[in-house]
């Protein structure tokens, strides 16, 4: 391999099917989340309602996390991916079902509402394992020296995916309605499962088969809390997405302040994927593992600039140019995160860290989403959207100026060792 070849990991015939399902994956996932999300407030006109939305899905998350993390490093990952596209397949199949007209029949919208609340819910408990499942079964399908080139891609391929979840949601609604949309993102269900077989089962690394849950669940918990470095890049990264995430808001964005539709609101929902993407490919050829710490400090203190940007904003090229500059941003943050994760965590406990990792970042999408909701109705949309974007620039100040030690964080010499 040559030492800065940035499509190492891509020779790896198993790596490329990882991707693939990992895009299916994600694209379907979003997709669903921004279908939901416009029939939510179709249904409700209120943002409080989007606020559920994303709360549902991450209360099961954060509160199986742990619980799924020592289930992942127990057993092996292949079959538990399996179990997971299958528990995704249920709940899209019971979605597309909620949004076909025959089978509402006379139910009312409080009825259909809470029933989707309900398998959002259970969507939240699928996701607290898929996590730690995708994370684990990374390390397995490629070698050590080349974690951090494959972390670079698999963030690229999310972002991808990411990017067109939620265009092809925007006008798949326009186009061939909500009903029609679900009935695209189960098909991708059944094409997940299809591509899943062509990877092969995984060897359990785990030296603790059987250990007792509680004793797993602390180590875990302990290992990420005395890791500085991890623990405080995933503490930076849940707070400014938990103040910073205005994307729970633009469906009242798309409908009622730029007022350009579902075509429009497709865009804006792709545009901070579309940027995050653009900086990933980037940093295959740039890698960003030099001056790591000033870099990610850096990274998120811009995406507060541009939450506040987009959150004043009455024009939608101006709008959309903010929404895609923090997804540029952003993608730095995701790429030093995901290195880092991937370079200091063993094997035997790659299950628990990404489990808490999930309830630090993860779940802090949905928090954020929350958060957006309940702050808008008790401050206005745009007022909050502001809010939330100052809070994140002072926490990252105030970060940058309490921890000297991650400021002068630096990746490359892990990187060097393992390519020794």
């Amino acid at each position: 391999m040559a030492k800065n070849d940035p499509y190492a990991a891509l020779r790896i015939r198993e790596f490329n099917i990882f991707l693939l399902l990992r895009f299916i994956m994600v694209f379907s996932w979003s997709m669903q989340f921004i279908v939901i999300e416009w029939e939510v407030y179709s249904l409700t006109k209120s943002a409080l309602s989007l606020g559920i939305v994303g709360l549902m899905e991450v209360v099961p998350a954060i509160l199986m996390a742990l619980f799924a993390g020592h289930f992942v490093d127990q057993n092996e990952k292949k079959g538990l991916l399996f179990k997971c596209i299958i528990g995704f397949l249920v709940i899209s199949l019971g979605l597309f079902l909620l949004t076909w007209e025959p089978f509402r029949g006379n139910l009312s919208a409080k009825t259909i509402l809470y029933s989707i609340y309900f398998l959002v819910f259970l969507g939240g408990i699928v996701r607290a394992f898929l996590g730690p499942t995708i994370f684990s079964l990374l390390s397995l399908i490629v070698p050590k020296n080349l974690y951090s080139n494959a972390a670079t891609w698999s963030s690229s391929v999310w972002q991808i995916s990411s990017v067109l979840g939620p265009a092809v949601a925007g006008f798949s609604i326009t186009i061939i309605g909500v009903h029609g949309s679900m009935l695209f993102v189960l098909a991708c269900s059944f094409l997940a499962l299809i591509i899943l077989s062509q990877i092969s089962k995984k060897p359990i690394l785990n030296p603790k088969i059987g250990e007792p849950i509680m004793q797993s669940l602390k180590e875990g918990v302990k290992f990420v809390y005395n890791n500085k470095t991890i623990f405080g890049a995933i503490s930076l990264d849940m707070v400014a997405v938990l103040f910073g995430g205005a994307v729970a808001l633009l469906p009242i964005y798309a409908q009622d302040i730029l007022k350009v539709g579902p075509e429009g609101f497709g865009v804006l929902r792709a545009a901070p994927a579309l940027g995050a993407f653009i900086t990933m490919f980037i940093s295959a050829y740039v890698p960003l593992n030099k001056n790591a710490g000033m870099k990610l400090l850096f990274s998120i203190f811009a995406f507060g600039i541009c939450i506040i940007v987009f959150g004043i904003s009455t024009l939608f090229w101006l709008s959309a140019i903010a929404l895609f500059l923090s997804g540029v941003v952003d993608g730095i943050s995701v790429v030093i995160r995901q290195t880092i994760l991937q370079l200091k965590t063993p094997d035997h406990m790659r299950g628990r860290v990404s489990a808490v990792n999930s309830i630090f970042v993860g779940s802090s999408n949905e928090l954020g989403a929350f958060e957006s909701g309940l702050t808008a109705k008790l401050m206005g949309t745009v007022t909050s959207v502001v809010f939330g974007g100052t809070m994140t620039l002072i926490i990252v100040v105030f970060t940058g100026f309490a921890s000297p030690t991650f400021r002068k964080l630096d990746l490359q010499k892990d990187i060097d060792e393992n390519d020794q």
